[in-house]
């Protein structure tokens, strides 16, 4: 191997703030990261997959759910995760998008996928019953915690 690139990085084990299940469409990267840092979550397991918490709320596949859960156990075993945070984002194409399956509708987007995340929530809280759980819609103005349960108009 040739090194082409140098950085010094930190060789200790380090304590995670919070393991995340988000989408990996990289529109909503920037603002999700900067409503983190201003919660003070700054280390993370990001685990990155199409539409974020439906692999755990109502997986195209069950092997999808069994990654996810998987994932979310390792993070709890190697980095001491006590927090998880479970994301979803307006016209994600997992969904279908907001045009194709909600037909513009964001109020109709929104609650749909509210529910999806107390779904998702149920699913870590049944495997990881002390773990605490987070939930956040994120659309084109701003980060909604989805547990208040009031949809973005």
């Amino acid at each position: 191997m040739r090194k082409v690139f140098h950085f010094d990085a930190p060789r200790e084990k380090y304590q995670c703030d919070a393991a995340i299940v988000w989408c990996f469409d990289n529109r909503f990267e920037l603002g999700f990261r900067k409503f983190l840092k201003r919660s003070g979550i700054a280390n993370i397991d990001p685990i990155k997959i199409a539409g974020g918490a439906k692999s755990l709320a109502s997986p195209d596949h069950e092997w999808e759910r069994e990654f996810v859960l998987g994932q979310i156990d390792k993070s709890i075993r190697l980095h001491g995760t006590g927090r998880v945070i479970l994301m979803m984002h307006s016209d994600c194409g997992a969904y279908g998008g907001l045009d194709g399956r909600f037909g513009g509708d964001t109020k109709l987007e929104a609650e749909t996928l509210r529910v999806e995340l107390m779904q998702a929530a149920d699913v870590i809280r049944r495997r990881h019953p002390g773990v605490e759980l987070s939930t956040y819609f994120v659309d084109f103005e701003g980060v909604w915690d989805a547990a208040a349960a009031e949809v973005p108009a």
